[in-house]
């Protein structure tokens, strides 16, 4: 039996999903994959092969956190391993298998501050991260409210394969992140796959999964004339903790 709190997780994670999946402009077809905390041992993570328009109670399945993380314990895992390891993290009777890439969802939903988590498929956002210059491009901040939705830097991943190496290697470079930042990330771009935002409530990983995409669009046009007038790290360290901004960010986002 779900409690209230489970409930209210659910209800805001098949919101947060159909509205990313609304416009085409994140994820089409099955692309992308949702997740939100469900207790302290339990998470909601999207159905593998359904998609996030249209998302329903049925689109997600409860998976036991701690098997999950036991998979990434592991320094390789066969195809068959992980299928295997999927299904018997579910919690329920229901024999839905959950996405391949629940064991990054898992780790992340174990970071401080982390409620939700949004793995999606900007096509903006792809635009940057498919070129041959992806790590140089969105190495500095560009604007104010950037920093506030995205974080004053990304986790940037290069290319893995989906499943258990690359959840290994976001674990890794969250961790790194965390040793400079001393908090989670808001986001983490994967070079020639997508973007991945986290946060406490589900607004907030909305709101980051747009701003990226505007961030983007900005980066884009800023590069075609004549290149990208980052912000200083002082600026980006200063943004990122004052304190209006801390309540502003507050105030749009919810609490949790």
């Amino acid at each position: 039996m779900q409690s209230a709190l489970a409930q209210k997780s659910l209800q805001d994670l098949i919101e947060l999903s159909n509205r990313l999946g609304e416009t085409g402009e994140f994820a089409i077809l099955g692309e992308g994959n949702t997740s939100a905390k469900m207790d302290a041992d339990r998470f909601y993570v999207k159905v593998s092969g359904t998609q996030l328009l249209g998302a329903t109670e049925e689109s997600f399945v409860p998976v036991d956190r701690k098997k999950i993380l036991a998979m990434l314990d592991q320094d390789s895992l066969s195809d068959e391993e992980i299928a295997a390891g999927l299904l018997d993290a579910v919690a329920d009777s229901s024999g839905r298998k959950p996405s391949v890439e629940t064991m990054f969802h898992a780790y992340l939903l174990s970071l401080p501050q982390v409620n939700f988590v949004a793995h999606t498929h900007p096509t903006m956002v792809n635009m940057i991260l498919c070129s041959t210059r992806a790590q140089e491009l969105v190495r500095g901040r560009l604007f104010p409210d950037e920093i506030v939705c995205c974080g004053p830097e990304p986790v940037f991943i290069h290319y893995e394969d989906p499943g258990h190496i690359l959840a290994r290697k976001i674990m890794e470079g969250c961790e790194e992140y965390m040793k400079k930042w001393q908090v989670a990330p808001k986001s983490i771009l994967m070079q020639n796959h997508g973007l991945v935002a986290l946060g406490k409530t589900a607004a907030q990983v909305q709101a980051t999964t747009q701003m990226w995409h505007k961030t983007a669009h900005i980066l884009v046009g800023a590069t075609l004339l004549g290149g990208a007038n980052y912000l200083s790290e002082d600026n980006v360290r200063r943004i990122s903790t004052r304190l209006d901004e801390k309540e502003r960010e507050k105030a749009i986002f919810g609490d949790g």
